[in-house]
């Protein structure tokens, strides 16, 4: 249907898709038999490369799927599951699936105070970790978290003291921790499981479960785990694939973790619902990417912008020593995407750019880009919304769809959007209205052909003298600079104009950035209004454990620099 006449409301179209009423499992079953000895999975990791077809990681994902069974896995279990990228994450995603399970992502780099809520809050019956990551003993603090299980046999856990409903944790590779099942050992209970018995628990399993529960960022208040079905990941996957142009063919080369939903929904079931191959890293190197994508050739690339920046630098690519005459989409998302970077990748590699917007609760993909548009027009949006999606932006104050070209909150509706957030109801119908709109929080603008712009968040806005000013639009604009690889705005107190702006910039590998010649260029590409007032030069800006920028540490620091005179 498109656009609804002036107002800023596009009805969902189909597209000439239709919405498929399948689960996850059984799009795996489903692939397996149309491609049986294609490449499905290649990962690349530091104790070497795996490799499954499509047949062999269906087969790999029954017989996890037996052993899960074995070991007391039920239907609707949630099943947390802590570790880097790796094939083992892969095939616990789709054995869970396929057994109506659901799989609680947990991203390895969380401490000790953010675990515990999560455990207790999603209520895990199981948990799956890695002993370590990135230096960080994982084992030892779980050890100490849960003493009980330690010594005991095949990681079971008595079910009382704290997290009472975590009744047993599985060692994903190495380091082993102590007292918990080793994956092998559990892969060995898979002979206790009949064909019968997993064909029946697999049958129970439908497209409107809750397949996974991802926690937001939590950049404000406590984290809120997300549930999304089976119908909305597989669907969002096929519809994005389509969108872009996905062939059987495709290999994509990536390193999204598959903690998060640009891993385990836009990269693994992404090339499953389209028979492609992926091509997995344990984590993203610029240099060791461009070898993958060399060597086998790649063909899509799914990447945030700053990864896209360290690709951009590399000496071999720059010295026009790298062959990447099969790469053709760069598939990207984030806060904030300069066209000037999209440009540069299609000038120096030829790949042409699917820029999204996403968000969690919506499994994840809400808008997307045309292939066939201008360049330059393409670069510049988020696109239209995917097949049956259905999005508005109304004023934050009145709830009144605004006209086309005007600001206001984007709100979504369709298969795509979350069943809610787990065991928080008030959270949830705070977040989701009574017709089924999603607010997003994001501030968007829809032009006349229903593309998407987003200018900034609702808590992240600023007033300067009396104007509303977006830091998404000046943290665009600095991205824009040659010497910049991002760039982050927050508003700092003013006695003059109540607020004023301060940007956190970092350079690019091997380049400075002088805060004064930095606002002498901002002089000549924005607005009075939006010029940073002040600009401190960092080495890397404060994350969350999901990788989104923490403003409110940004603040406080922009206050602490502003007081001793550093900014």
């Amino acid at each position: 249907m498109g656009l609804a006449g002036p107002l800023s409301h596009w009805l969902p179209e189909s597209d000439g898709a239709a919405l498929r009423d399948i689960t996850l499992g059984a799009l795996l079953a489903e692939q397996a038999g149309r491609f049986p000895e294609r490449p499905a999975l290649l990962f690349d990791g530091p104790l070497g490369t795996v490799r499954y077809g499509y047949r062999d990681l269906d087969a790999a994902v029954d017989r996890l799927a037996k052993a899960l069974i074995a070991i007391g896995v039920g239907h609707r279990d949630r099943v947390a599951v802590m570790a880097a990228n790796s094939p083992e994450w892969v095939l616990l995603e789709y054995a869970l699936a396929r057994i109506g399970a659901v799989l609680v992502t947990v991203n390895p780099a969380l401490r000790r105070a953010e675990l515990d809520y999560l455990l207790a809050q999603s209520g895990a019956a199981m948990l799956f970790a890695a002993g370590e990551h990135r230096g960080f003993p994982i084992a030892d603090m779980l050890c100490e978290m849960m003493p009980d299980f330690s010594g005991r046999n095949g990681g079971a856990r008595a079910g009382d003291g704290a997290y009472p409903a975590l009744r047993r944790v599985v060692s994903i590779g190495g380091p082993q921790i102590p007292g918990a099942l080793a994956f092998t050992a559990l892969l060995a209970r898979a002979e206790e499981i009949s064909d019968e018995v997993l064909a029946t628990r697999a049958a129970a399993v439908a497209p409107a479960d809750i397949v996974q529960i991802q926690y937001t960022s939590g950049t404000t208040g406590k984290p809120k785990g997300a549930m999304l079905t089976h119908r909305g990941i597989v669907n969002n996957a096929l519809f994005a694939g389509r969108r872009a142009g996905y062939r059987e063919s495709d290999v994509m080369v990536s390193a999204m973790p598959f903690f998060h939903t640009a891993g385990c929904v836009c990269n693994v079931v992404g090339m499953a619902a389209v028979g492609g191959s992926l091509v997995a890293m344990e984590s993203f190197d610029a240099g060791p990417m461009l070898d993958l994508l060399e060597r086998h050739r790649g063909t899509i690339v799914n990447a945030v912008p700053t990864m896209y920046v360290r690709l951009l630098q590399d000496e071999a690519l720059r010295k026009g020593r790298r062959d990447l005459s099969a790469w053709r989409i760069a598939y990207v998302g984030g806060t904030s995407i300069p066209p000037s970077l999209m440009l540069e990748l299609k000038e120096t590699v030829g790949c042409d750019p699917a820029i999204i917007m996403g968000m969690t609760e919506c499994s994840p993909i809400i808008t997307q880009t045309v292939p066939d548009e201008p360049l330059k027009e393409k670069v510049a949006t988020a696109g239209v919304p995917l097949p049956h999606v259905e999005i508005r932006i109304v004023d934050p104050a009145t709830g009144e769809i605004v006209p086309i070209g005007r600001e206001g909150e984007l709100q979504i509706r369709g298969f795509l959007v979350t069943a809610g957030y787990f065991d928080m109801p008030e959270a949830t119908a705070a977040a989701i209205d009574a017709d089924g709109f999603l607010k997003s929080g994001d501030i968007a603008v829809m032009d006349e052909g229903g593309h998407l712009r987003i200018v900034g968040r609702i808590k992240d806005m600023l007033i300067r003298g009396g104007e509303n000013v977006y830091p998404v639009e000046i943290e665009d604009r600095l991205l824009a600079h040659p010497d910049v690889a991002e760039a982050q705005v927050v508003g700092v107190p003013d006695a003059e104009f109540g607020e004023e702006i301060f940007a956190f910039v970092v350079p690019r590998d091997g380049r400075t950035v002088e805060p004064e010649a930095l606002r002498n260029w901002c002089r000549q590409h924005m607005a009075r209004h939006k010029m940073p007032r002040h600009v401190a030069v960092i080495e890397a800006t404060p994350k969350t454990a999901n990788g989104k920028v923490r403003k409110v540490e940004l603040r406080e620091l922009a206050k602490t620099m502003i007081a001793e005179g550093r900014a």
